[in-house]
């Protein structure tokens, strides 16, 4: 599942391409993905100007005039490609995961009418079609998708009194506190697992530990606090500098290779400096945690 910077990422990519453009028409190619599209989906769009494109969490927020805004969702395997007349193709966005440019899973086509005059195609890709697209009549936020989601990890507002107080009282583990979506928004399991490294905090400790009173735990929240925003910024700021790449032959853009501490690292070496611990792979919640119970506590 894409996490919040990837999906940051393809919100970058397309912002430019979608904004301020006309919809001419909207070519559906099957009827669903993971829901069935809203009725009249592709007459609704037809001839409106997209005012914005936006994202809460994981979900991309397409605004339009005089019309519904349109949430969408990548789910597993989905992506969005540009295409322009006389162009290659360009991906936005780079995932842990290769994202198929097959055109047997090409199931929805939005043909823009840019404000320079010049058509383009922006296609959305899913073979798994866990994806989905739902308007929202009373706007984004009101959806029932969106609505009770935690604040983002993004800026400076998440600090560690806020955390505190997120957590207090929470007997959860503090990865499974921190992928609950009313707790942060956003958060996925890769970057929790980098965050906790970060912040010498183990998954499986109380949530609520770091949340009582105490220089320590005050400490320990703030660290938290910081090492969230730090991982997410850095992650949107490698992927937001490769779209400024070259566009390569097979018509994706260079983009930004991740690089993990602790993420998918089973069995080597702690990478914190004079730790002696190697990375640990243990299952929380039906989910890969990966962390070092050297210096994770």
């Amino acid at each position: 599942m894409p996490e919040l910077p990837e999906v940051e990422t393809v919100r970058r990519g397309l912002q430019p391409v979608m904004e301020g453009a006309r919809i001419d028409r909207v070519e559906l190619r099957r009827k669903d993905l993971r829901f069935p599209f809203p009725e009249r989906f592709a007459k609704r769009l037809a001839g409106r100007t997209i005012t914005s494109l936006g994202r809460r969490a994981k979900y991309l927020i397409v605004e339009v005039e005089d019309g519904p805004a349109l949430i969408c969702h990548l789910g597993m395997s989905g992506s969005f490609r540009i295409e322009r007349d006389e162009e290659p193709a360009a991906l936005p966005g780079q995932f842990q995961h290769e994202r198929s440019k097959a055109a047997a899973h090409d199931h929805v086509v939005f043909h823009l009418a840019q404000p320079s005059g010049n058509p383009a195609r922006v296609i959305f890709n899913d073979p798994r079609r866990f994806g989905f697209m739902l308007f929202a009549e009373d706007g984004a936020n009101n959806h029932p998708m969106l609505l009770g989601l935690g604040p983002e990890p993004t800026g400076n507002a998440l600090d560690g009194a806020m955390l505190r107080d997120l957590l207090i009282g929470r007997i959860a583990p503090l990865k499974a506190a921190l992928l609950d979506q009313r707790t942060i928004a956003g958060l996925g399991n890769i970057y929790v697992c980098e965050a906790l490294w970060r912040a010498k905090l183990s998954p499986m400790r109380a949530a609520g530990t770091i949340a009582v009173k105490g220089k320590q735990a005050f400490a320990r929240s703030d660290a938290l606090a910081m090492a969230i925003r730090s991982v997410i910024a850095e992650a949107i700021e490698a992927g937001g500098s490769s779209l400024r790449d070259h566009i390569q032959t097979d018509g994706s853009l260079g983009y930004f290779q991740h690089s993990f501490s602790v993420y998918d690292r089973e069995g080597e070496p702690c990478l914190r400096p004079n730790c002696p611990g190697h990375i640990e792979r243990v299952v929380q919640s039906g989910r890969s945690t990966f962390y070092c119970r050297s210096c994770q506590k």
